[in-house]
């Protein structure tokens, strides 16, 4: 088990990592190797030999290896991104990138995404240094740039150009999931995340007829874009279940004692009441207009349009997203990807799933586990190009009133100390059974 000097470490590496401000405003604007250096000297401290890889110079991601005892096992890949979203430290209680430690919580930016699971890889591989363990399988440690963004810089990087780097790696874990929810009637949920929806940022471009504003114009763009983005607004995406999904209704009715009709979803999200919201996200596709750009002066009617889509599709669902993109913009309006990444499933009858429940529960005997499946994405698209399977888990127990989600790119984002003991002792659990 993690020896008590991890448990010191993962609340000081969890603080420090914080403390380099690694934010990424999109557009190659940050600058990870300041972290990347952190947590490879921590690594090289353990005697882990780390490599430090870059496609640009500053955006650094680190890859190291743990050898483990069974050179026939597939080796496990753990994975954490080093880059945060940037936070306006006037809208913070504390500097968000303090890393302060106040009554028994560390404050900062990446707190929760994802300096914590950062943190507890250090110390868990140092804990296995000082005791002289080793794993059975090979270990693979990546600690990535760019996931805040295009992920070009970061895991994209590192799949398409060393590849090498992860030979035999037929699994790997990363954030998000192994975390405590309540649902508000005593019942402490911990869901593992078994898959993930497809990326769809869409770009769309409406054209027309420049012209005067006090002028009838027929061919206005943004009347034009301004439909079109009425109707993915208020579009109806029809129901659609993937094995992932089901496997979470299933165990989610069991819990409480409902039958398990899903012919009508939406009546058995009701009745799982706050507990819904751990799938109402991925029993659809959507498409969420987020942004527009037209025009230049109030009295001249522009000759185009553009506006942005966050559009998320379920694993086997582009296809159906894509014809409906189709429809809903029409003909005067045409759309592409601005970024696109692969739909994820994995499966929920693994042995590595099975070792993942069993670690939670030694430590959470209370705490019922099911799967579940992300409504937004990680570096395990990027990693799946190599034959990855990916599982969301960041172990942390949390108290009730803890608003895990909200914390994810959040104000006054913070991580409980206890869920950094909770996380090394359970992350450390399912690596010595992995």
């Amino acid at each position: 088990m993690a020896d008590g000097r991890a448990l010191d470490e993962v609340v000081e590496f969890t603080s420090g990592l914080i403390r380099v401000d690694t934010s990424n405003r999109g557009g190659g604007d940050c600058r990870e190797r300041p972290a990347a250096e952190y947590a490879a000297e921590r690594l090289a401290e353990a005697g882990v030999e780390p490599t430090l890889l870059e496609r640009t110079p500053g955006r650094t991601n680190v890859v190291a290896r743990v050898e483990g005892t069974d050179p026939s096992a597939g080796a496990l890949l753990l994975h954490g991104h080093l880059d945060v979203v940037p936070a306006e430290a006037a809208e913070w209680s504390v500097h968000p990138f303090s890393g302060e430690v106040r009554d028994g919580v560390v404050w900062g930016r990446g707190a929760v995404d994802m300096k914590n699971m950062d943190a507890m890889i250090l110390a868990v591989v140092r804990s296995w240094a000082r005791e002289g363990f080793r794993p059975r399988r090979d270990i693979v440690i990546a600690f990535t740039a760019d996931e805040e963004a295009s992920a070009e810089d970061g895991s994209g990087f590192l799949a398409d150009t060393h590849r090498d780097l992860f030979e035999g790696c037929t699994e790997g874990i990363s954030e998000s999931g192994a975390f405590t929810f309540h649902d508000g009637a005593g019942r402490q949920i911990y869901p593992i995340a078994a898959g993930e929806r497809g990326t769809a940022w869409l770009k769309l471009t409406a054209r027309g007829r420049a012209g005067h504003g006090s002028k009838v114009n027929r061919d206005n763009a943004v009347t034009r874009l301004a439909a079109a983005v009425t109707r993915i607004g208020a579009h109806e995406w029809p129901l659609r279940l993937t094995p992932t999904v089901r496997a979470a209704l299933t165990e989610l009715a069991a819990l409480y004692g409902i039958d398990t009709d899903l012919r009508d979803v939406d009546r058995l999200l009701e009745k799982l009441g706050p507990a819904a919201q751990l799938v109402e996200a991925t029993v659809r596709n959507s498409a969420n207009p987020t942004m527009l750009d037209a025009g230049y002066k109030i009295n001249v009617i522009p000759g185009e349009a553009v506006a942005y889509v966050d559009g998320r599709y379920l694993p086997g669902g582009e296809d159906e997203f894509r014809a409906t993109l189709d429809r809903l913009t029409g003909p005067d309006v045409d759309w592409e990807f601005h970024h696109r990444e692969v739909a994820l499933q994995a499966p929920v009858d693994s042995p590595t799933y099975g070792k993942l429940r069993a670690a939670v529960t030694e430590f959470a005997p209370e705490g019922h586990v099911v799967p579940y499946c992300m409504s937004g994405g990680t570096d395990a698209k990027q990693f799946s190009r190599l034959g990855i399977t990916g599982y969301g888990f960041t172990p942390l127990r949390l108290p009730e009133g803890y608003d895990y989600q909200a914390m994810f790119h959040g104000v006054d984002e913070r991580v409980p100390v206890e869920a950094l003991h909770f996380g090394v002792r359970v992350l450390d659990r399912f690596l010595r059974t992995a």
